[in-house]
């Protein structure tokens, strides 16, 4: 539990000190939240766990293990990002630099989570799915899921936010890689 509420931390610090007071997007399901967020204020968590839903429904069938660990992932950082929701207002920082440390940390937190068998959304959950089935990198999957997402943002939004969230999610992808790497956890180990 130490686990998912410090990866859950992380990640909703990045979410809301670093891309939310300066429209920048993280992907999957999280960027999908943000995006309905910044175009109709619905609340991101509870917009993730419903984005999450169908891939929990398949979890269920695939791979239970990966659903019952998930399902507290999900709930703890759904309800995290929402109850972080004051430190939007609290300061605002220079876009880019928001952009690469709400990555880093966002990428923290999503790894130490993913390390541990933990997913945060649905979208973490297809990742590790295909990266069990491939071998692909979970890094790097959920960096092109993530390009699909903010895609879709820089159309609905701005190019201002498709720019900055490319910086964000490599660095959250990168962060991730690194952290989901097994030369990372023998390093740990050592």
């Amino acid at each position: 539990m130490k686990i998912i509420f410090s990866g859950s931390i992380l990640l909703s610090i990045g979410i809301n000190l670093f891309l939310a007071p300066n429209q920048i997007l993280d992907g999957g399901f999280i960027g999908l939240s943000l995006i309905l967020y910044y175009l109709y204020n619905l609340t991101p968590g509870l917009m993730i766990i419903i984005l999450s839903i169908p891939v929990f429904i398949i979890a269920w069938f695939k791979n239970r293990a990966y659903l019952y660990n998930s399902i507290h992932g999900l709930i703890i950082s759904s309800l995290m990002i929402d109850l972080f929701k004051p430190l939007r207002v609290l300061m605002r920082m220079d876009a880019m630099f928001s952009a690469i440390i709400g990555g880093i940390l966002i990428g923290l937190g999503i790894g130490i989570m993913l390390r541990a068998g933990i997913s945060t959304c649905g979208s973490d959950l297809l990742a590790l799915f295909i990266n069990g089935k491939t071998g692909l990198n979970v890094g790097l999957l959920i960096f092109i899921f993530d390009s699909f997402v903010i895609t879709l943002g820089g159309l609905l939004l701005s190019a201002n936010t498709f720019l900055l969230s490319i910086v964000a999610i490599f660095f959250a992808g990168m962060t991730t890689s690194l952290v989901t790497s097994r030369t990372f956890t023998r390093t740990l180990a050592s």
